[in-house]
């Protein structure tokens, strides 16, 4: 059913001025604007890369202003491609997995999804003229109590083999967790994860915030230029290597992308935290 992580939408007082920072900063093109009636949401359209971003602002009391006023964290989503849409309603509709369509789309809550916090919104996959500097988007970050048991929820919703999963740890920032790799040869998946140290940055925030969406990784062929266009535009508000050689790995920090934290790596780099540090590309 799921080919791959197509999309993320991100909730914004002022959508327009969120989407001017995903031009600016990542070369993005507005695709088109509209409402999203269900989530009683105006939305702008992004392409970035291959992938879409998804910029929703609250058109009256709903969904979208519940989670404004809720959230320290401007991520409502994480978007998978299918290869039939129909038939994933279908297959959805046949297990009794609640969702609404929305034209093209299909959009699921974490109480359907039996995952605190995890919003997922499915789209007929298509292929798509690249635009930006990103490649593409491959990663979101869900945080749980118990990492384990919500990737063997999103393993069992979305029809996933657990036995493509890999576990992952990290000192210094704190955590353990797990990928829900949707295919086993793409980096694609949702990284579900438990902070273990409160002292951290992540667990901090788990602290106050409880499960949500945390952050979401992307990929970029020339982290070059990307770098160029951050020290230009954002110099104080991103964190990796300021000169040399093409960074591997960089952050962009949250007051850079109203309130939102995206990581980029350089093409192929994230398998070697990902079980196959083989399939790494040396820099071009």
């Amino acid at each position: 059913m799921i080919t791959r992580i197509d999309r993320i939408v991100l909730a914004a007082r002022d959508r327009r001025a969120a989407a001017e920072v995903w031009r600016c900063l990542f070369g993005a093109e507005l695709l088109r604007e509209d409402r999203i009636p269900s989530l009683a949401a105006q939305r702008s359209v992004l392409r970035v890369g291959e992938s879409e971003v998804e910029v929703i602002e609250p058109h009256g009391i709903g969904a979208t202003a519940q989670f404004i006023s809720r959230y320290r964290t401007p991520i409502f989503a994480v978007g998978f491609a299918v290869r039939d849409l129909d038939a994933a309603q279908a297959n959805l509709g046949a297990r009794a997995i609640h969702h609404v369509r929305e034209g093209n789309q299909l959009l699921l809550s974490g109480e359907w999804v039996g995952v605190p916090a995890l919003r997922v919104v499915l789209t007929q996959d298509e292929k798509r003229q690249p635009a930006g500097l990103l490649s593409r988007i491959y990663e979101a970050t869900l945080l749980h109590q118990q990492h384990q048991r919500a990737a063997r929820q999103i393993a069992k919703v979305f029809e996933l083999n657990p036995g493509n999963f890999a576990p992952i740890r990290s000192a210094p920032y704190g955590y353990e967790g797990t990928l829900a790799f949707l295919d086993p040869d793409r980096l694609d998946r949702i990284e579900t994860v438990t902070p273990v140290d409160r002292n951290k940055t992540m667990g901090r925030f788990f602290a106050r915030q409880g499960p949500s969406l945390y952050m979401f990784y992307a990929e970029a062929r020339d982290t070059v230029a990307l770098r160029e266009r951050l020290l230009e535009h954002a110099p104080s508000a991103w964190t990796g290597v300021i000169e040399g050689a093409a960074p591997d790995n960089l952050f962009v920090h949250p007051k850079a992308l109203h309130g939102a934290l995206l990581g980029v790596s350089r093409e192929s780099v994230a398998w070697t935290w990902s079980g196959h540090p083989e399939r790494v590309r040396p820099a071009a």
